[in-house]
């Protein structure tokens, strides 16, 4: 992890399908955010292992939302959370899709979406953050996917800011605009 908590290396529970964001691309993502991470606020719709997210807060985000379904882990997140003293982590155990359709909406300027592969989330996923006012203008939503699966569609008005493919990982980040 880089920024404030550089270094830290934080338990992650054995759960399958959890695999944290290689710490390479992590790297190229935070790059390509640099210039609007510091005082952002961001939804980490998949946790997981909290890497993108508590990336986010060690890099100067103002608040992190976090969503993760398994219980288990987002024990483990709230517990990591409390070892780092990230108080601007918020950790919810939900079903992100859901907890999309029914909370009210408060924007993000950042959201991270790294779902299970083989659960093919991401169009559902930019179905829910476009049909709600979860975006702030100018959002960027960064998508991660198996390098063997392309991208969905883009919801209108929303374009690629840039997209790589590392390994056995496709991922990209995209600007959310207005639909048309």
């Amino acid at each position: 992890m880089g920024g404030r908590f550089g270094g830290r290396r934080l338990p992650i529970p054995d759960q399958p399908g959890l695999r944290p964001t290689a710490e390479r691309t992590r790297e190229t993502l935070f790059n390509w955010l640099q210039p609007v991470i510091a005082g952002s606020r961001c939804l980490d719709a998949f946790a997981g292992s909290g890497a993108l997210g508590f990336e986010a807060l060690s890099r100067g985000a103002a608040q992190v939302v976090m969503l993760e379904r398994n219980a288990a882990v987002a024990r483990q997140l709230q517990s990591n959370a409390r070892t780092l003293a990230a108080e601007n982590a918020c950790i919810h155990a939900a079903d992100s899709l859901h907890w999309l359709a029914t909370v009210n909406p408060t924007p993000f300027d950042i959201v991270f979406l790294d779902p299970p592969f083989a659960e093919h989330l991401l169009p559902a996923s930019l179905d829910a953050l476009s049909t709600r006012p979860w975006l702030a203008a100018g959002a960027r939503i960064y998508l991660e996917t198996d390098a063997r699966e392309p991208f969905p569609n883009l919801p209108s008005g929303w374009s690629w800011l840039r997209e790589k493919t590392a390994g056995q990982v496709r991922f990209g980040l995209a600007l959310a605009g207005v639909a048309d």
